[in-house]
């Protein structure tokens, strides 16, 4: 009899960081312990089609099929999809067979995954799953709704501006003019979307014109922050209502011509940059930010994971930048080696992930939904 637990590892998606979270689902599934999960990949296409697990597994790497075992050869071959229905809590295909779930691991970075729009078909379908609600992902996904909680909880943030698409196309002279406040140079980045996709560094006019076009590729939301000398610091977090910080990270860019991270940079392999745990910061300092993390992480009422990024000034002061509610997971992610250096391996963190959701499962089923 299998006693494990089957978890449903949902990556892909509708999104600019679509190939960012095909690595990051590869590195969940491969290094889950085997012996407690049942894995069953479920690939959402960049069109947005839910594939077969037997599909699904195809697009994973190597060493993520391979940990599979033998459950690789029984995975089922039909589309599935969530149903909502009452007294299931699973996956139901295309013929109506029902795959029961214990959690759901939804490895969907960006738009359409991050974002609060799949967390809120969990809920529906009644089913726990990995990382923040609805109201945090979604929160947590817009860096002006998300900024605009960092502040009202006293957090120390950038100056910045944003601006809708719709007002870019209609009223372009004003919209350059808010925007040049901040000065030269900034960045332009699409107000909901992460892994660096669509942002760019403005140093002049032209620039900016581009950068925005560029953003506006990516959504209807555009912010653009202004550029300051810091450090940019990154921190772990974990836990539910219990919360956990890890030591802290940082990106050190061996070429100083570059100016910032881009997407090719982080996930491109170019070996220039290096991820340094823990980052050489004084222990007060440390300590603050860590603080600080947990507060940015409570304001969007986030549960399960994120990683919470920060602006390190020459100065010494500390600003907030942005929260990612599923962080990437790969093995070039900051998220997973914070943890790693602060004694919690990949493996133990799958594990201490899946508990949490099942655990904020476990609580929201105490809510009475009748009168």
């Amino acid at each position: 009899m299998d006693n494990r637990k089957t978890i449903v590892v949902i990556f892909g998606g509708r999104s600019g960081e679509h190939e960012v979270s095909i690595r990051s689902a590869s590195s969940v599934i491969r290094e889950a312990d085997k012996s407690k999960y049942r894995i069953i990949p479920i690939a959402v296409s960049k069109s947005g089609k839910w594939e077969s697990p037997a599909d699904s597994v195809m697009t994973l790497t190597t060493e993520a099929r391979d940990s599979m075992g033998r459950d690789f050869f029984d995975l089922p071959k039909t589309r599935f999809g969530v149903l909502p229905d009452a007294g299931v809590n699973g996956l139901v295909s295309e013929d109506g067979t029902v795959l029961e779930v214990d959690a759901i691991f939804p490895v969907i970075h960006g738009t359409f995954g991050e974002d609060g729009t799949i967390q809120g078909l969990f809920d529906l379908a009644d089913i726990p799953y990995v990382g923040c609600g609805v109201l945090a992902s979604s929160t947590g996904m817009d860096k002006v709704f998300m900024k605009r909680l960092f502040a009202e909880c006293g957090l120390p943030i950038c100056d910045y501006r944003w601006f809708l698409r719709h007002e870019w196309e209609q009223k372009r002279e004003a919209v350059l003019e808010r925007i040049e406040e901040l000065g030269y140079p900034c960045f332009v980045k699409p107000a909901n979307l992460g892994s660096s996709v669509g942002v760019s560094r403005a140093n002049n006019r032209d620039e900016l014109v581009d950068a925005v076009e560029n953003a506006a590729m990516y959504d209807r939301k555009i912010i653009v922050e202004e550029c300051l000398e810091m450090r940019e610091i990154e921190c772990a977090v974990l836990g539910n209502e219990e919360v956990r910080a890890s030591l802290l990270g940082e990106y050190i860019v061996k070429d100083s011509a570059k100016k910032f991270l881009d997407y090719t940079e982080k996930y491109g392999g170019t070996g220039n940059n290096e991820f340094v745990v823990p980052a050489k910061l004084d222990e007060d300092t440390s300590k603050k930010i860590r603080d600080m993390a947990v507060v940015a992480f409570k304001a969007i009422d986030g549960s399960g994971l994120a990683r919470v990024d920060f602006f390190y000034l020459a100065d010494g002061s500390v600003l907030v930048n942005e929260i990612n509610t599923m962080p990437g997971l790969t093995d070039a992610s900051g998220y997973p080696k914070m943890w790693d250096a602060s004694g919690v391996e990949m493996s133990s963190l799958v594990d201490n992930l899946i508990e949490l959701g099942i655990q904020r499962h476990s609580d929201r089923a105490r809510n009475k939904t009748t009168l």
